[in-house]
């Protein structure tokens, strides 16, 4: 693993605010010269994934399972300046259990945020998880790292759009999901950077109103024993990667059995973990 992580830790202030907030953003986690690589294989899968579903020019897409469409997106799983804050919540048990990528394009000439409004429709994520778990709050299970690959550093640009501190209530607050409540807000997140929020914040994606479409990568983190969200198309990067990507791409060396009481070999980022920050640093 990238040895520069040990310089992008998760900070007090960090945990204070995802714990507070459900999610906190990190300014600039991606340079300028690796966005300029990541947009055209974004655009060229976008434009792919339209032809398939039959979608048109303006509408909003959001593909699951991009991760298998590109080798370029696989650098992001452990990207050395969002990837520790997901350790640092989340312990060394952990996977990748999903991926989508949102592309929000330019709303026509004419319409306005003021005129007319957000585009949200407010939602939780991991659909069962919500109705299935019966606990008062639910507990967070998985978490997501979203890559912004255009400027939302205004509102009305697709801003990301959550209502902070809700990953602590079940129900929305409000009658309509695709208004903004009292207390929410569009996050405004400049290009390069990252937002880091728990699945169980209320939150939405909104429409864009700025002259640039709007790309964002999510890539979603779990526990090890939580099954795929998508389809995890990740086979034929297996070679290359390195132990502890492997394990976060969803190998398990001991078989179905290490995902629930994993060997050593099954987790090597808990080895790295302690060799690098302390034995401190390992829960359980």
């Amino acid at each position: 693993m990238d040895p520069r992580c040990l310089d992008h830790l998760l900070t007090e202030e960090e945990e204070i605010r995802f714990k507070r907030d459900g999610y906190f953003t990190i300014d600039d986690v991606l340079p300028d010269d690796l966005i300029d690589e990541l947009v055209p294989v974004v655009d060229r899968v976008d434009g792919e994934y339209r032809k398939e579903i039959d979608g048109g020019p303006n509408d909003r897409t959001n593909l699951l399972d991009f991760i298998g469409r590109d080798e370029a997106y696989v650098q992001l799983v452990d990207w050395y300046k969002t990837f520790p804050k997901v350790f640092g919540l989340m312990g060394w048990h952990i996977q990748l259990y999903h991926t989508h990528q949102i592309v929000t394009p330019c709303e026509p000439e004419g319409k306005t945020f003021e005129k007319d409004g957000p585009g949200v429709g407010f939602h939780q994520d991991s659909g069962r998880l919500n109705i299935d778990i019966e606990t008062q709050p639910r507990p967070m299970i998985s978490l997501k790292v979203a890559f912004v690959l255009s400027d939302t550093s205004e509102v009305g640009r697709g801003n990301f759009t959550c209502i902070p501190g809700s990953q602590l209530w079940s129900s929305f607050p409000g009658e309509d999901r695709k208004s903004i409540p009292d207390g929410g807000v569009q996050v405004c997140a400049p290009k390069g950077s990252a937002i880091v929020f728990d699945r169980r914040i209320w939150h939405s994606g909104s429409a864009n109103y700025y002259r640039d479409p709007r790309r964002v990568l999510f890539y979603g983190y779990s526990y090890r024993w939580l099954r795929p969200r998508d389809d995890m198309t990740v086979e034929h990067y297996l070679d290359n990667c390195d132990p502890i990507q492997q394990q976060l791409l969803g190998v398990s060396q001991t078989g179905g059995h290490g995902y629930t009481s994993p060997k050593p070999e099954d987790v090597p980022l808990k080895a790295w973990i302690e060799e690098n920050l302390g034995e401190e640093a390992v829960v359980a």
